[in-house]
């Protein structure tokens, strides 16, 4: 599965909060970046983010001096900060959640920039989505689980960590859909063998 790492433009740039617009438009031309991340004061202080939408919202619209506005008084900060081993899909959500283009990929220091772009560019979600592979993997596991429970007994301590296992990966697609089931695969289970559900009052 693809991770923030994977799809981060490593190619980012920094500038003080006391630069001003004009200093940050012409940074921003240079490379034809979309953004700057805003550097901190000191080690405990947060990330911002400044980019063309504030320029453009809120100093061009305005007819402000872009000579006269410093960073600071336009950007967003603290700014949601992405983990480089967060999967792509859950990048994803995070952006529909906050309505972000982009964010700076944080681990302990400033690693990369992940944009809207870049996980449209990268992300394999039209040919298959991290969810439906989960999905293959979970008829796998149930498969397993009947095996295991059909050989050891529907009591023993295999069959119960069988479903555990199953039920573990059932409630990640939950979460990832958003949606939980009207039943999970073991409760199906047990509509076939009501026994079986004693298989999960084992001792750890």
């Amino acid at each position: 599965m693809l991770k923030a790492a994977d799809i981060m433009t490593k190619d980012v740039a920094t500038i003080r909060g006391s630069a001003t617009v004009a200093e940050a438009v012409t940074l921003m031309r240079a490379r034809d970046w979309r953004a700057l991340i805003v550097e901190r004061r000191h080690q405990q202080d947060a990330y911002g983010i400044v980019s063309e939408s504030d320029i453009t919202y809120k100093v061009i619209a305005y007819g402000k001096n872009p000579h006269a506005i410093r960073v600071y008084e336009i950007m967003s900060k603290p700014c949601i900060t992405i983990n480089p081993d967060l999967a792509v899909e859950y990048v994803a959500r995070l952006f529909a959640e906050y309505h972000l283009h982009r964010a700076p990929v944080i681990q302990g220091e400033l690693l990369g920039i992940i944009s809207l772009t870049d996980i449209l560019a990268h992300s394999n979600f039209m040919e298959q989505s991290g969810t439906a592979l989960l999905e293959q993997e979970l008829q796998e596991e149930i498969k397993k689980a009947r095996i295991i429970c059909a050989e050891t007994g529907i009591r023993s301590r295999e069959c119960a960590a069988a479903w555990d296992a199953v039920e573990e990966m059932q409630a990640e697609i939950s979460h990832q859909r958003a949606h939980k089931p009207p039943k999970t695969a073991f409760e199906e289970y047990c509509d076939e063998y009501p026994e079986a559900s004693e298989a999960r009052m084992y001792d750890m």
